[in-house]
């Protein structure tokens, strides 16, 4: 079964500093039929304004994985981790029993381009820890480079749930599919450009939820970039 939830079906708020776009649930935004997928709780798509950001705040027994597309991302938490996230960069934030963090455009001109991704956690009261992981145009382009997982598969982030999430790069015409395990589903997340899925033509800011499928294909229109969620 496949379920698009377009992007223009997503919670928009505009506050000037930040534009932002919630596939489920999240903040002011609420629609009961859509509080997540499986163990996906957040799917932001935010905007941040040049010498913008969010303020010290906490969090708790959740896994926050937030991805880069564009600009750059400031970060300082509680465990003392500082750094400067650029295009191309993922961090993991294993929140457990509580962290607090910051996150700030350093820029003066460019404003930055991020996802934000929240996973339940198998179990509560987790320590909490810090990890990142950068990535070159080429580790994904053509192929879904995994860049999350329980066991920190191939380099990736290790994160505290039975998911696994992958990126891929496509030009025109190139084409990436994925295995899906019985019991298993998958959300795919269209990052930026213009993608075919069971010829349904998707665009950026769309979702797709996957369930009681063998396998997904995508291809790309135009450069496109997309993210895949394999959920148990």
């Amino acid at each position: 079964m496949i379920r698009i939830h377009h992007g223009a079906q997503r919670g928009h708020f505009d506050h000037g500093w930040l534009d932002t776009y919630h596939t489920f649930s999240f903040g002011d935004y609420y629609d009961p039929a859509q509080m997540g997928f499986r163990s996906l709780r957040v799917l932001n798509d935010d905007r941040v304004q040049p010498g913008q950001g969010f303020g010290v705040h906490g969090h708790r027994d959740m896994e926050i994985v937030t991805y880069v597309l564009e600009g750059a991302l400031q970060h300082k938490d509680s465990m003392g981790n500082g750094s400067v996230l650029r295009a191309g960069q993922l961090q993991r934030m294993t929140a457990g029993t509580g962290i607090q963090h910051s996150e700030f455009n350093p820029s003066d001109k460019d404003w930055v381009h991020l996802y934000q991704i929240w996973l339940l956690p198998q179990k509560k009261g987790l320590e909490p820890s810090y990890e990142e992981l950068a990535l070159t145009s080429a580790d994904k382009l053509g192929r879904l480079r995994l860049v999350a997982s329980p066991d920190g598969a191939a380099g990736s982030l290790t994160i505290h749930q039975d998911a696994r999430l992958y990126l891929a790069s496509l030009l025109p015409g190139q084409s990436v599919s994925q295995q899906i395990e019985p019991g298993r589903a998958a959300w795919l997340q269209v990052l930026r450009g213009r993608v075919d899925l069971l010829e349904s033509n998707l665009v950026a800011g769309d979702g797709v939820a996957i369930t009681d499928e063998n396998s997904v294909m995508v291809g790309a229109v135009v450069p496109s970039e997309v993210l895949l969620f394999d959920l148990a």
